[in-house]
Protein backbone atom coordinates (compact mmCIF):
# COMPACT_ATOMS: atom_id res chain seq x y z
CA UNK A 1 0.00 0.00 0.00
CA UNK A 2 2.79 2.32 0.81
CA UNK A 3 4.51 1.74 -3.14
CA UNK A 4 0.99 2.18 -4.12
CA UNK A 5 0.41 5.37 -2.65
CA UNK A 6 3.47 6.78 -3.22
CA UNK A 7 4.18 6.33 -6.81
CA UNK A 8 0.49 6.92 -7.55
CA UNK A 9 2.11 10.75 -6.29
CA UNK A 10 4.81 10.75 -8.68
CA UNK A 11 3.76 12.76 -11.76
CA UNK A 12 5.32 10.30 -14.14
CA UNK A 13 2.81 9.11 -16.27
CA UNK A 14 1.95 5.28 -15.21
CA UNK A 15 0.92 2.35 -18.17
CA UNK A 16 -0.55 0.24 -15.35
CA UNK A 17 -1.77 -0.37 -11.38
CA UNK A 18 0.40 1.43 -9.07
CA UNK A 19 -0.04 -1.73 -6.28
CA UNK A 20 2.35 -4.72 -6.55
CA UNK A 21 0.66 -7.78 -7.36
CA UNK A 22 2.93 -8.98 -5.34
CA UNK A 23 6.40 -9.00 -3.71
CA UNK A 24 8.54 -11.98 -4.69
CA UNK A 25 8.29 -13.85 -1.76
CA UNK A 26 4.79 -15.16 -1.47
CA UNK A 27 2.53 -17.21 -3.70
CA UNK A 28 2.31 -16.39 -7.15
CA UNK A 29 1.00 -17.41 -10.49
CA UNK A 30 1.36 -17.01 -13.61
CA UNK A 31 2.15 -18.28 -17.39
CA UNK A 32 4.18 -19.38 -19.89
CA UNK A 33 5.20 -16.59 -21.87
CA UNK A 34 4.03 -13.62 -19.53
CA UNK A 35 6.16 -10.90 -17.79
CA UNK A 36 7.35 -9.71 -14.86
CA UNK A 37 8.20 -6.13 -14.09
CA UNK A 38 10.28 -5.44 -11.48
CA UNK A 39 10.71 -2.05 -9.39
CA UNK A 40 14.15 -1.92 -8.58
CA UNK A 41 16.00 -0.29 -5.56
CA UNK A 42 18.10 2.75 -5.79
CA UNK A 43 21.61 3.17 -4.43
CA UNK A 44 21.18 4.36 -0.60
CA UNK A 45 24.51 5.70 -0.84
CA UNK A 46 23.42 7.73 -3.64
CA UNK A 47 19.75 8.39 -2.42
CA UNK A 48 21.64 10.33 0.83
CA UNK A 49 23.97 12.16 -1.35
CA UNK A 50 20.78 13.94 -3.70
CA UNK A 51 19.02 14.35 -0.36
CA UNK A 52 22.18 16.51 1.22
CA UNK A 53 22.64 17.90 -2.08
CA UNK A 54 19.06 19.19 -2.41
CA UNK A 55 18.85 20.22 1.89
CA UNK A 56 15.84 18.25 1.53
CA UNK A 57 14.83 16.04 5.10
CA UNK A 58 14.59 12.69 5.02
CA UNK A 59 12.27 12.56 7.93
CA UNK A 60 9.89 15.16 6.86
CA UNK A 61 6.56 14.11 5.20
CA UNK A 62 5.30 15.31 2.06
CA UNK A 63 1.84 14.55 -0.31
CA UNK A 64 2.22 15.21 -3.72
CA UNK A 65 -1.37 16.48 -5.69
CA UNK A 66 -1.79 16.69 -9.22
CA UNK A 67 -2.05 20.14 -10.62
CA UNK A 68 -5.85 21.23 -11.14
CA UNK A 69 -6.08 20.71 -14.54
CA UNK A 70 -5.15 17.45 -13.75
CA UNK A 71 -7.62 16.76 -11.28
CA UNK A 72 -10.74 17.94 -14.04
CA UNK A 73 -9.13 15.33 -16.42
CA UNK A 74 -10.08 12.76 -13.91
CA UNK A 75 -7.00 11.24 -12.45
CA UNK A 76 -7.83 7.56 -11.65
CA UNK A 77 -4.46 6.65 -10.80
CA UNK A 78 -4.40 9.10 -7.40
CA UNK A 79 -4.36 7.76 -4.27
CA UNK A 80 -6.09 9.44 -1.04
CA UNK A 81 -3.57 11.96 0.18
CA UNK A 82 -1.86 10.69 3.13
CA UNK A 83 1.35 11.60 3.70
CA UNK A 84 4.78 9.68 2.91
CA UNK A 85 8.43 10.09 4.37
CA UNK A 86 10.27 12.39 1.78
CA UNK A 87 13.00 10.00 1.69
CA UNK A 88 10.67 7.11 0.58
CA UNK A 89 9.32 9.28 -2.09
CA UNK A 90 12.53 9.90 -3.69
CA UNK A 91 13.80 6.04 -3.23
CA UNK A 92 10.17 4.60 -4.82
CA UNK A 93 9.85 7.37 -7.95
CA UNK A 94 12.51 9.51 -8.69
CA UNK A 95 15.41 8.14 -10.79
CA UNK A 96 17.88 10.18 -9.39
CA UNK A 97 21.07 7.99 -10.21
CA UNK A 98 20.85 5.96 -13.31
CA UNK A 99 18.35 8.14 -15.78
CA UNK A 100 19.48 11.28 -17.80
CA UNK A 101 17.66 14.41 -17.12
CA UNK A 102 16.09 16.29 -20.12
CA UNK A 103 16.94 19.44 -21.74
CA UNK A 104 13.97 21.22 -19.90
CA UNK A 105 16.09 20.12 -16.41
CA UNK A 106 18.86 22.57 -17.39
CA UNK A 107 16.37 25.52 -18.62
CA UNK A 108 15.07 25.30 -15.11
CA UNK A 109 18.26 25.00 -13.33
CA UNK A 110 19.25 28.37 -14.46
CA UNK A 111 16.59 29.96 -13.17
CA UNK A 112 17.83 28.97 -9.88
CA UNK A 113 21.58 29.22 -10.29
CA UNK A 114 23.55 32.13 -7.94
CA UNK A 115 26.98 31.71 -9.52
CA UNK A 116 26.67 33.88 -12.85
CA UNK A 117 29.21 31.36 -14.97
CA UNK A 118 26.96 28.35 -13.76
CA UNK A 119 23.84 30.18 -14.86
CA UNK A 120 25.40 31.42 -18.26
CA UNK A 121 26.26 27.81 -18.67
CA UNK A 122 22.76 26.46 -18.33
CA UNK A 123 21.33 28.97 -20.34
CA UNK A 124 23.87 27.98 -23.13
CA UNK A 125 23.35 24.46 -22.80
CA UNK A 126 19.14 25.24 -22.93
CA UNK A 127 19.95 27.22 -25.81
CA UNK A 128 19.50 25.71 -29.23
CA UNK A 129 23.39 26.62 -29.97
CA UNK A 130 24.46 24.50 -27.19
CA UNK A 131 22.21 21.58 -27.81
CA UNK A 132 25.16 19.65 -29.60
CA UNK A 133 27.18 20.76 -26.27
CA UNK A 134 24.49 19.42 -24.56
CA UNK A 135 24.30 16.30 -25.75
CA UNK A 136 28.06 16.06 -25.17
CA UNK A 137 27.99 16.66 -21.92
CA UNK A 138 24.39 14.59 -20.74
CA UNK A 139 23.31 11.71 -23.04
CA UNK A 140 25.96 10.66 -24.55
CA UNK A 141 28.03 10.39 -20.94
CA UNK A 142 24.67 9.37 -19.09
CA UNK A 143 25.13 11.96 -16.43
CA UNK A 144 22.16 11.25 -13.79
CA UNK A 145 20.67 13.77 -11.97
CA UNK A 146 22.90 13.45 -8.97
CA UNK A 147 25.89 13.88 -11.00
CA UNK A 148 24.71 17.22 -12.95
CA UNK A 149 23.36 19.03 -9.78
CA UNK A 150 26.96 18.04 -7.92
CA UNK A 151 28.64 19.83 -11.38
CA UNK A 152 26.43 23.11 -10.89
CA UNK A 153 27.10 23.85 -6.89
CA UNK A 154 25.26 26.93 -6.80
CA UNK A 155 21.65 25.48 -7.61
CA UNK A 156 19.25 25.52 -5.12
CA UNK A 157 15.90 24.03 -6.65
CA UNK A 158 13.07 23.43 -4.59
CA UNK A 159 11.07 20.06 -4.28
CA UNK A 160 8.45 21.34 -6.03
CA UNK A 161 10.44 21.74 -9.27
CA UNK A 162 12.40 18.94 -8.44
CA UNK A 163 9.46 16.58 -8.54
CA UNK A 164 8.33 17.56 -11.79
CA UNK A 165 11.39 17.45 -13.74
CA UNK A 166 13.34 14.39 -12.65
CA UNK A 167 12.63 11.27 -14.37
CA UNK A 168 10.19 9.09 -12.54
CA UNK A 169 11.79 5.58 -11.64
CA UNK A 170 10.21 3.05 -13.81
CA UNK A 171 9.39 -0.35 -13.87
CA UNK A 172 12.15 -2.84 -16.01
CA UNK A 173 9.97 -5.83 -17.52
CA UNK A 174 11.99 -9.28 -18.00
CA UNK A 175 10.62 -12.25 -20.04
CA UNK A 176 9.86 -14.73 -17.19
CA UNK A 177 12.35 -18.03 -17.99
CA UNK A 178 9.89 -21.07 -16.20
CA UNK A 179 7.21 -22.83 -15.89
CA UNK A 180 5.18 -22.20 -12.38
CA UNK A 181 4.07 -25.85 -13.02
CA UNK A 182 7.49 -26.68 -13.05
CA UNK A 183 8.59 -24.30 -10.52
CA UNK A 184 5.40 -23.98 -7.76
CA UNK A 185 5.78 -20.34 -6.00
CA UNK A 186 8.99 -19.67 -8.11
CA UNK A 187 9.68 -16.97 -11.16
CA UNK A 188 13.03 -17.36 -12.77
CA UNK A 189 14.39 -14.45 -14.92
CA UNK A 190 17.53 -14.37 -17.25
CA UNK A 191 19.38 -11.28 -16.35
CA UNK A 192 21.87 -9.75 -18.59
CA UNK A 193 23.85 -7.28 -16.31
CA UNK A 194 24.61 -3.94 -18.26
CA UNK A 195 28.07 -2.28 -17.77
CA UNK A 196 29.39 -0.06 -20.44
CA UNK A 197 32.31 2.80 -20.80
CA UNK A 198 31.54 5.92 -21.50
CA UNK A 199 33.22 8.20 -24.03
CA UNK A 200 35.23 9.95 -21.14
CA UNK A 201 36.00 6.42 -19.77
CA UNK A 202 32.94 6.41 -16.78
CA UNK A 203 31.49 3.44 -16.20
CA UNK A 204 27.98 2.90 -16.62
CA UNK A 205 26.01 0.11 -15.24
CA UNK A 206 22.31 -0.77 -15.24
CA UNK A 207 20.35 0.14 -12.41
CA UNK A 208 17.98 -2.62 -12.22
CA UNK A 209 20.17 -5.56 -13.48
CA UNK A 210 22.91 -4.55 -10.96
CA UNK A 211 20.56 -4.28 -8.16
CA UNK A 212 19.43 -7.41 -9.32
CA UNK A 213 23.04 -9.38 -9.49
CA UNK A 214 24.20 -7.98 -5.80
CA UNK A 215 21.24 -9.31 -3.66
CA UNK A 216 22.58 -10.95 -0.74
CA UNK A 217 20.72 -14.84 -0.91
CA UNK A 218 21.11 -15.08 3.01
CA UNK A 219 19.10 -11.91 3.75
CA UNK A 220 15.42 -11.29 2.96
CA UNK A 221 14.50 -8.75 0.62
CA UNK A 222 11.31 -6.99 -0.82
CA UNK A 223 10.87 -7.22 -4.46
CA UNK A 224 7.89 -5.04 -6.30
CA UNK A 225 6.33 -7.36 -8.96
CA UNK A 226 3.73 -6.90 -11.12
CA UNK A 227 2.74 -9.75 -13.98
CA UNK A 228 1.23 -9.31 -17.44
CA UNK A 229 0.47 -10.64 -20.41
CA UNK A 230 3.85 -9.83 -22.65
CA UNK A 231 3.87 -10.69 -26.77
CA UNK A 232 4.38 -14.51 -26.35
CA UNK A 233 0.70 -16.38 -25.81
CA UNK A 234 1.23 -19.42 -24.03
CA UNK A 235 0.38 -22.17 -26.47
CA UNK A 236 -1.79 -25.37 -26.44
CA UNK A 237 -0.13 -28.47 -26.08
CA UNK A 238 -1.03 -29.87 -29.07
CA UNK A 239 0.57 -26.97 -31.59
CA UNK A 240 3.87 -27.54 -32.76
CA UNK A 241 6.52 -25.08 -31.82
CA UNK A 242 9.33 -23.46 -34.25
CA UNK A 243 11.04 -21.25 -31.58
CA UNK A 244 13.74 -18.86 -32.16
CA UNK A 245 15.64 -17.09 -29.39
CA UNK A 246 19.49 -15.95 -29.06
CA UNK A 247 20.84 -14.84 -26.38
CA UNK A 248 18.78 -13.86 -23.22
CA UNK A 249 16.03 -14.42 -26.36
CA UNK A 250 15.98 -17.97 -24.61
CA UNK A 251 14.20 -16.44 -21.54
CA UNK A 252 10.91 -17.72 -22.63
CA UNK A 253 11.32 -20.93 -24.02
CA UNK A 254 13.27 -21.82 -21.03
CA UNK A 255 9.52 -21.95 -19.68
CA UNK A 256 8.17 -22.98 -22.15
CA UNK A 257 10.17 -26.78 -22.78
CA UNK A 258 9.65 -26.84 -19.27
CA UNK A 259 6.00 -27.21 -19.56
CA UNK A 260 5.46 -28.83 -22.59
CA UNK A 261 7.94 -31.60 -20.38
CA UNK A 262 5.56 -31.84 -17.99
CA UNK A 263 2.49 -32.16 -20.54
CA UNK A 264 4.59 -35.19 -22.44
CA UNK A 265 3.72 -36.59 -18.95
CA UNK A 266 0.63 -37.38 -19.56
CA UNK A 267 0.32 -38.44 -23.41
CA UNK A 268 1.80 -37.53 -26.47
CA UNK A 269 2.57 -33.81 -26.94
CA UNK A 270 3.16 -32.01 -30.66
CA UNK A 271 6.98 -31.69 -31.30
CA UNK A 272 9.36 -28.69 -30.54
CA UNK A 273 12.16 -26.94 -32.78
CA UNK A 274 14.27 -24.32 -30.89
CA UNK A 275 16.93 -22.25 -32.54
CA UNK A 276 18.81 -21.08 -29.96
CA UNK A 277 22.54 -18.80 -30.81
CA UNK A 278 25.16 -17.39 -28.89
CA UNK A 279 29.10 -15.89 -29.59
CA UNK A 280 31.28 -18.65 -27.61
CA UNK A 281 29.84 -22.14 -27.09
CA UNK A 282 32.94 -21.62 -23.95
CA UNK A 283 31.53 -18.26 -22.63
CA UNK A 284 27.70 -17.39 -23.55
CA UNK A 285 25.56 -20.89 -23.63
CA UNK A 286 23.19 -20.13 -21.76
CA UNK A 287 21.42 -23.07 -19.50
CA UNK A 288 23.44 -25.45 -21.85
CA UNK A 289 22.71 -28.41 -19.46
CA UNK A 290 19.20 -28.18 -19.60
CA UNK A 291 18.81 -27.79 -23.31
CA UNK A 292 21.39 -30.58 -23.66
CA UNK A 293 18.69 -32.80 -21.04
CA UNK A 294 15.72 -32.56 -23.58
CA UNK A 295 17.63 -33.25 -26.48
CA UNK A 296 18.48 -36.65 -25.37
CA UNK A 297 16.06 -39.66 -26.28
CA UNK A 298 12.54 -38.94 -25.22
CA UNK A 299 13.10 -35.35 -24.47
CA UNK A 300 11.12 -32.50 -25.55
CA UNK A 301 13.38 -31.11 -27.91
CA UNK A 302 15.28 -34.95 -29.13
CA UNK A 303 14.38 -36.06 -32.81
CA UNK A 304 12.50 -39.48 -32.23
CA UNK A 305 10.01 -36.68 -30.39
CA UNK A 306 10.24 -34.97 -33.79
CA UNK A 307 11.98 -32.11 -32.42
CA UNK A 308 15.42 -30.39 -32.63
CA UNK A 309 17.89 -28.23 -31.25
CA UNK A 310 19.93 -26.30 -32.82
CA UNK A 311 22.63 -23.82 -31.80
CA UNK A 312 24.52 -20.77 -33.68
CA UNK A 313 28.32 -19.91 -32.07
CA UNK A 314 28.64 -16.75 -34.17
CA UNK A 315 32.44 -16.17 -33.26
CA UNK A 316 33.64 -19.89 -32.50
CA UNK A 317 34.97 -19.68 -36.45
CA UNK A 318 36.35 -17.50 -38.84
CA UNK A 319 32.95 -17.12 -40.60
CA UNK A 320 30.16 -15.60 -38.18
CA UNK A 321 26.87 -18.08 -37.76
CA UNK A 322 23.76 -16.20 -36.91
CA UNK A 323 20.58 -18.51 -36.11
CA UNK A 324 19.18 -17.63 -39.85
CA UNK A 325 21.95 -19.85 -40.95
CA UNK A 326 20.65 -23.00 -39.14
CA UNK A 327 17.74 -22.12 -39.97
CA UNK A 328 18.22 -22.41 -43.59
CA UNK A 329 19.89 -25.76 -42.81
CA UNK A 330 17.10 -27.08 -41.74
CA UNK A 331 14.33 -26.00 -44.25
CA UNK A 332 12.78 -28.93 -44.38
CA UNK A 333 11.97 -29.82 -40.83
CA UNK A 334 10.84 -26.19 -40.22
CA UNK A 335 8.30 -26.45 -43.61
CA UNK A 336 7.03 -29.93 -42.65
CA UNK A 337 6.00 -28.47 -39.11
CA UNK A 338 4.81 -25.31 -40.68
CA UNK A 339 2.69 -27.35 -43.32
CA UNK A 340 1.39 -28.98 -39.77
CA UNK A 341 0.10 -26.32 -38.41
CA UNK A 342 3.12 -25.26 -36.17
CA UNK A 343 3.63 -21.21 -34.39
CA UNK A 344 6.42 -19.52 -34.69
CA UNK A 345 7.88 -17.30 -31.47
CA UNK A 346 10.56 -15.51 -31.67
CA UNK A 347 12.25 -13.32 -28.95
CA UNK A 348 15.82 -11.42 -28.19
CA UNK A 349 17.07 -8.39 -29.78
CA UNK A 350 15.29 -5.77 -31.49
CA UNK A 351 18.21 -4.99 -33.89
CA UNK A 352 18.55 -7.00 -37.04
CA UNK A 353 17.60 -10.33 -35.52
CA UNK A 354 13.47 -10.23 -36.34
CA UNK A 355 13.79 -9.43 -39.82
CA UNK A 356 16.69 -11.51 -40.99
CA UNK A 357 14.42 -14.63 -39.19
CA UNK A 358 11.54 -12.97 -41.10
CA UNK A 359 14.03 -13.10 -44.17
CA UNK A 360 14.96 -16.75 -43.66
CA UNK A 361 11.56 -18.07 -42.99
CA UNK A 362 10.19 -16.65 -46.60
CA UNK A 363 13.02 -18.10 -48.14
CA UNK A 364 12.42 -21.80 -47.04
CA UNK A 365 8.74 -21.44 -47.63
CA UNK A 366 9.61 -19.83 -50.77
CA UNK A 367 12.15 -23.00 -51.58
CA UNK A 368 10.05 -25.84 -49.87
CA UNK A 369 6.59 -24.92 -51.12
CA UNK A 370 7.37 -24.09 -54.38
CA UNK A 371 6.24 -20.24 -54.22
CA UNK A 372 7.59 -17.08 -54.47
CA UNK A 373 9.02 -14.41 -52.30
CA UNK A 374 5.80 -12.32 -52.30
CA UNK A 375 3.93 -15.32 -51.83
CA UNK A 376 5.69 -16.96 -49.21
CA UNK A 377 5.81 -13.01 -47.05
CA UNK A 378 1.50 -13.33 -47.71
CA UNK A 379 1.92 -16.90 -45.89
CA UNK A 380 3.76 -15.43 -42.71
CA UNK A 381 1.03 -12.90 -42.93
CA UNK A 382 -1.95 -15.05 -42.62
CA UNK A 383 0.00 -16.86 -39.94
CA UNK A 384 0.35 -13.65 -38.25
CA UNK A 385 -3.10 -12.65 -38.66
CA UNK A 386 -3.88 -16.57 -37.07
CA UNK A 387 -1.99 -15.89 -34.28
CA UNK A 388 0.81 -17.95 -34.98
CA UNK A 389 3.84 -16.10 -35.51
CA UNK A 390 4.67 -14.22 -32.42
CA UNK A 391 7.39 -11.55 -31.89
CA UNK A 392 8.78 -10.29 -28.52
CA UNK A 393 11.77 -8.39 -29.24
CA UNK A 394 13.89 -4.80 -26.89
CA UNK A 395 16.39 -2.76 -27.30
Amino acid sequence: MLIERTRSMSPGKSSGKMRPDCFLNLSIHYDVGDVLEVLPSQDPVAVDAFMKRCNLNPEAYITVQPSKKENSMGDTNHAPDIPVKLKTFVELTMDIASASPRRYFFEIMSNFASAQHEKERLQYFASPEGRDDLYQYNQKERRTVLEVLEDFHSVQMPLEWLVQLIPPLKTRAFSISSSNSAHPNQVHLTVSVVSWTTPYKRTRKGLCSTWLAGLDLQQRVLIPAWFHKGSLPSPSPSVPLILIGPGTGCAPFRGFVEERALQSKSGPRAPVLFFFGCRNEENDFLYRDFWLSHLQSGGVLSEDKGGGFYVAFSRDQPQKVYVQHKMREQSTKIWNLLAGGAAVYIAGSANKMPSDVLAALEEIISLEGGVTKEVAARWIHALEKSGRYHVEAWS
